[in-house]
């Protein structure tokens, strides 16, 4: 029993046997999970697929199609960090020192930087050599100069050991103290009112408190609270009666379902021929939806009234990423057209939002159009703390921020607090500043699976299909147990709940 750590490679001769619980999320770590049992020369490897929903089955057989077929999947290749480029930059001038033309010569031979501008190169030469426009003023951010032979190279050897000190590419995913707030003083001229930190209610990663902006509620050590703010380092929060809190999870449980592997189980999915080989149980559930909705070729979205609310639940099946960001966008959009809707919830496969007014009358097509990425985007990214987390760790990679000092080492409150500092003055003097692109870049490519969705949402545009249904279809049963996944309470009451919930729902489906 591990985690998704198994991938890694854990080379122990004894173990017999790998139990797969859930979908793999691809081919290569599938074969990398079984690979860990009888991992010796002579034996073959043996897993067991255990998958948790109707999805999931469809996932298992595609993944197992797929290592049968000897076809792997991987990442998409990205484009070289601007980060990275700028500490690489500062690890030759710690050496002998470097030409500016020749060393861009040598970094555009790398295929991740092979579309590297002359005036990027500049700007990123010029944030080490002195933080920017907006920070050159300040001493401690000009590290490197030019000599009189023309070559760049560190100041000095202080400059030299602190950035050996500090090399490096993996930011650790850092823990955030969730209080219980308080407000405080009258309420300003502004509306605003301030709110004073109180008892600790434990940590949590801070991926998590990324996603969200002010006002969003979640669930936290058995209580539903709101999210306020972040300040130095503490989530704020105040308790709240929502009915539909998100539920905390952690960054390394949270693999995207491949493109590769999605778009077999796409194939498997629309193709009538091969419903026959599939298990009776699935047999049943797509006959069944097929009669109460329908079974498009491209992207099915269906609406439906249930528990004095309104549902949009949709079938893109390009992850979890892909699908959070989607549902940011939307409920923005539904806002917008007065649809009031109250959340979302994100798989594998599928995206339900609830609302208080029926969407089955707004204009599907142009509440999932392709610009939704651009102001929209923009006007979420703004408001979240997501931009100033990654900023973050841009920061802390190109160098503009170190952790390790000569006496000690700063705290993650330190650095959280001199990097919103940094980001603010950026944000107001300088909005162009490479560090912000490339904060910009890897939110988009890595957090947010920007290029995925754009991909999705052009790839649907013009086929999609509407189904007004009276109640919940089969497809739809999956995703909506997301929402009561975590319960409120605890002890057995909240199991029968939870399994009544389920009955429920199905029953309703496959009726």
């Amino acid at each position: 029993m591990c985690t998704s750590t198994l991938d890694l490679g854990i080379d122990w001769g004894d173990v017999d046997l790998v139990v797969q619980i859930g979908a793999p999320k691809g081919s290569s770590r599938l074969i990398q999970r079984i690979g860990r049992a009888n991992h010796r020369l002579d034996e073959p490897s043996r897993a067991v697929l255990a998958p948790s929903n109707r999805f999931e089955v469809l996932e298992c057989r595609a993944a197992v199609e797929a290592v049968t077929a000897g076809e792997l999947d991987g990442g998409d290749v990205r484009r070289g960090a601007l980060d990275v480029l700028a500490q690489h930059v500062m690890g030759r001038a710690c050496g002998e020192g470097f030409d500016i033309e020749a060393l861009f010569d040598e970094v555009r031979s790398a295929a991740a930087y092979q579309d590297l501008t002359w005036e990027e190169w500049e700007r990123i030469v010029d944030l080490v050599a002195t933080g920017g426009y907006a920070l050159r003023t300040y001493d401690r951010f000009r590290r490197i100069v030019k000599f009189p032979d023309g070559k760049w190279r560190a100041r000095n050897d202080d400059v030299r050991r602190r950035h050996r000190m500090n090399v490096g590419v993996i930011v650790e995913s850092p823990m955030i103290t969730v209080r219980l707030a308080h407000f405080a003083g009258k309420r300003s001229a502004g509306g605003a009112v301030a709110l004073r930190a109180g008892r600790k209610l434990g940590e949590m990663e801070e991926y998590f408190f990324e996603m969200l902006t002010p006002g969003n509620t979640f669930l936290f050590g058995g209580e539903i609270l709101k999210f306020e703010d972040i300040v130095e380092g503490d989530v704020l929060a105040t308790r709240s009666s929502d009915t539909t809190p998100a539920i905390p999870s952690y960054a390394g449980g949270k693999f995207p379902l491949t493109t590769f592997l999605a778009a077999r189980v796409r194939r498997i999915l629309h193709d009538r021929d091969r419903w026959g080989e599939l298990p009776a149980q699935l047999q049943e559930w797509i006959s069944i939806q097929e009669r109460k909705s329908i079974e498009p070729d491209e992207m099915l979205i269906e609406t439906f009234p249930r528990a004095n609310q309104f549902f949009l639940v949709c079938y893109p099946f390009e992850g979890r990423l892909a699908h959070q960001t989607l549902g940011m966008l939307l409920t923005r959009r539904m806002e917008r057209a007065g649809l009031k809707p109250l959340g979302f919830v994100a798989s594998e496969y599928a995206l339900s939002v609830w609302s208080m007014e029926d969407p089955g009358g707004a204009d599907i097509d142009a509440l999932f159009h392709q610009d939704m990425l651009g102001d929209d985007l923009d006007a979420w990214l703004e408001e979240s703390a997501l931009m100033k987390r990654t900023f973050r760790n841009c920061a802390m990679i190109a160098g503009l921020i170190e952790r390790r000092l000569p006496q000690h080492e700063k705290t993650g409150r330190q650095i959280t607090f001199s990097t919103d500092l940094i980001y603010d003055v950026l944000r107001s003097h300088e909005p162009d500043h490479i560090l912000l692109e490339a904060a910009r870049r890897d939110a988009g490519e890595g957090l947010l699976d920007i290029r995925r969705l754009a991909d999705a949402l052009a790839r649907i545009k013009g086929k999609i299909v509407h189904s007004r249904l009276e109640d919940i279809s089969p497809f739809a049963v999956p995703v909506m147990l997301e929402m009561g996944r975590e319960p409120v309470f605890s002890g057995d009451a909240a199991e029968a709940i939870l399994r009544e919930a389920e009955e429920d729902l199905v029953r309703d489906a496959m009726a």
